[in-house]
């Protein structure tokens, strides 16, 4: 309702913000929204229209009586006085606080100390142990018999509950016409958008919730034909090119790591590298990875990349960097399984000999699936 609302104040050449909508339609009550939608929906008989016209349309005002008021300010003066009448309505007054009376003195005091004005010890002990004696309930202060006497009423479930209206109602902002990004006055805006953003996928992702497209929603397509309008597709090229290269040279060809990085799907991260030819580029660079992966002759630069199997999937040497490891390892172990007598011991003299940490080396046996095939080596070994 605020949205129809909100566009006939537009096509009345009266435009207004949510807020303003959103007070209006406070002051209507859920039956006229039959009345309201029959008024918004045809086309404004004057102009201009406010939503505080529409109200005094609806309550039986000429069309024409209310764009007069509209041009004139009257709806703004009225919104302003109701302002200053609420502000200066005084809150209720606080129940005033009463105070119950002391309790009488005691009809056993001494004569004496009546007549002094004064009371006794022993008048002072018994008004204190009234004080603090227990009462006997009456039935009079029974207010309550039981939980019987409460009936509550079922409560309305979240789904029955009444949708939101009035000024509590949502308006989403009006979306601007493709038309105006074609514009001169819409290179600026681009030039604004490009700096804000790392790359076209994001510049999408931001324009379409502030412009509209050439038909109906804003797509890659018409993004790109303004860009090329205003001359700025160059520079957008070269900058996603030089960001594309450098995120693969810093997560060292991992595919996956990059798109994360940039804000990308998987599958977007491809099409960029597509769009902008960079698919020999970016292979070169994951085959020299691929091949630092590879060649690494450090044991433990080794088993720490055996460690990081996501990596090595997405280089697609996952398998053939394993296989290679495990053929590694049966060569170090066969030196020194001799002088070990668990597979604890063995990870502890493979480690010193090769200045690796024992844990990884123990970790690898379990991960390639060389431990159950080692326990049996050396309990041959021991048996002997």
């Amino acid at each position: 309702m605020a949205v129809a609302v909100s566009d006939f104040c537009r096509r009345a050449k009266a435009p207004a913000p949510a807020p303003e909508v959103r007070e209006a339609l406070a002051l209507l009550a859920e039956a006229d929204d039959f009345r309201v939608r029959a008024l918004t929906d045809a086309e404004p008989e004057a102009s201009p229209l406010g939503p505080f016209a529409i109200i005094d349309i609806l309550n039986g005002t000429q069309a024409a009586v209310a764009a007069q008021r509209q041009a004139c300010g009257y709806y703004d003066v009225a919104r302003e006085l109701a302002h200053v009448r609420d502000q200066k309505t005084p809150p209720p007054e606080a129940a005033p606080l009463t105070f119950a009376p002391p309790p009488a003195p005691g009809t056993d005091a001494p004569e004496a100390a009546k007549k002094a004005g004064k009371p006794s010890k022993e008048d002072g002990e018994a008004t204190v142990k009234e004080r603090i004696a227990p009462r006997k309930r009456t039935p009079a202060e029974e207010s309550f018999s039981g939980p019987a006497d409460f009936t509550e009423e079922p409560a309305l479930s979240r789904r029955d509950l009444p949708r939101p209206r009035g000024r509590f109602t949502r308006v989403e902002a009006p979306r601007a016409s493709f038309m105006e990004l074609t514009r001169l006055t819409g290179k600026p805006i681009m030039e604004a958008a490009l700096e804000a953003n790392e790359h076209r996928f994001a510049l999408l992702r931001n324009l379409s919730q502030r412009f509209n497209g050439a038909r109906g929603e804003l797509t890659q397509v018409d993004l790109e034909n303004v860009l090329r309008d205003h001359a700025l597709m160059d520079a957008l090229v070269e900058k996603e090119r030089r960001m594309v290269l450098d995120g693969f040279t810093g997560q060292r060809g991992a595919a996956g790591r990059v798109a994360w990085a940039l804000g990308l799907s998987p599958s977007e991260l491809q099409r960029l590298v597509s769009m902008l030819s960079l698919t020999e580029e970016v292979e070169a660079l994951r085959e020299r990875f691929r091949r630092e992966a590879l060649a690494t002759q450090h044991l433990t630069h080794r088993l720490d990349l055996l460690g990081r199997e996501k990596y090595l999937t997405d280089l697609g040497i996952q398998r053939k960097f394993t296989d290679a490891l495990r053929k590694e390892l049966e060569h170090l172990v066969s030196d020194v399984l001799a002088d070990a007598g668990d597979l604890h011991g063995l990870a502890d003299a493979v480690a010193r000999k090769h200045g690796a940490p024992s844990e990884l080396v123990f970790r690898a046996f379990e991960r390639l699936g060389l431990a159950d095939g080692l326990r049996k080596q050396l309990l041959a070994a021991s048996s002997r």
